[in-house]
């Protein structure tokens, strides 16, 4: 009777197991634009405890996971910096149609890792009281190239030639940054932002009328392995819990 009930029991918290879990836990390959390596990680544990799916994030520029995708790389959704990559993939039909939307609107910040050094107007460009400053390379990545038109709206671009340390990624941009080899940056606000404020530094909002906007987008891919997790994963984005994250890291919402 005893061995009756034992099993009873263990039959009892199989299926409610079985009621929580999803019947197949799936697995999504994103490629993930480098700007948004903190809050993907915190929505990507998030996800994974709501429905059970897992999340393999690969970080870097969007102008690099364009070409790999063009070339066959193995993701399943691509959450780009800016609009102009997942359209070409929807357009080339790499990207299944109708999938995609921005996620996120980013916001350019000039930054130092030395407090006061950086003004509230940005007018330490125009003094020229530093010896290099970095940025993310325009042709593969949307903060780059936000940070050229500031520049030139600024009629410095021309003066701070010499000056300029080119990053491959917006994470390496920051890391010149932050590593002393470059007084400053222009990065993405979400970089030095946690539950919604600036914890270190100096900073810059730079205006958002002096770039053209940072409209993040994802889109499904259509060579992803598993359909039904990516799309799951995309629908997920777009739920209250993740725009919550994407919020509390400075992001402006579309």
């Amino acid at each position: 009777m005893a061995s009756r009930k034992i099993g009873l029991l263990g039959l009892a918290g199989a299926l409610l197991l079985g009621a929580v879990r999803p019947a197949s836990a799936g697995e999504v390959t994103a490629a993930v634009a480098a700007n948004f390596t903190a809050p993907m990680q915190q929505i990507a544990e998030l996800f994974r405890k709501e429905t059970g799916h897992t999340v393999k994030l690969s970080f870097g520029s969007s102008g690099k996971f364009y070409a790999q995708i063009q070339n066959g790389a193995p993701f399943d959704v691509l959450l780009a910096a800016d609009e102009k990559n997942p359209k070409l993939l929807e357009q080339e039909g790499l990207a299944v149609k109708d999938s995609r939307f921005v996620y996120a609107l980013g916001k350019l910040v000039l930054w130092s890792a030395k407090p006061g050094f950086v003004d509230d107007k940005g007018a330490v460009l125009s003094k020229g009281n530093y010896t290099k400053i970095s940025y993310a390379d325009p042709k593969l990545a949307p903060y780059g190239l936000a940070a050229q038109e500031t520049l030139q709206k600024m009629n410095l671009w021309d003066k701070v030639q010499g000056k300029l340390v080119t990053g491959e990624s917006i994470t390496q941009t920051y890391q010149f940054a932050a590593t002393g080899n470059a007084e400053m940056a222009f990065i993405a606000l979400s970089q030095i932002t946690k539950d919604g404020k600036v914890s270190e530094g100096s900073w810059w909002i730079v205006p958002a009328d002096m770039y053209t906007p940072i409209r993040q987008s994802a889109v499904q891919l259509s060579a992803a392995r598993d359909p039904a997790a990516a799309k799951a994963f995309m629908a997920f984005l777009k739920s209250e819990k993740a725009l919550t994250v994407i919020r509390s890291f400075g992001y402006g919402l579309p």
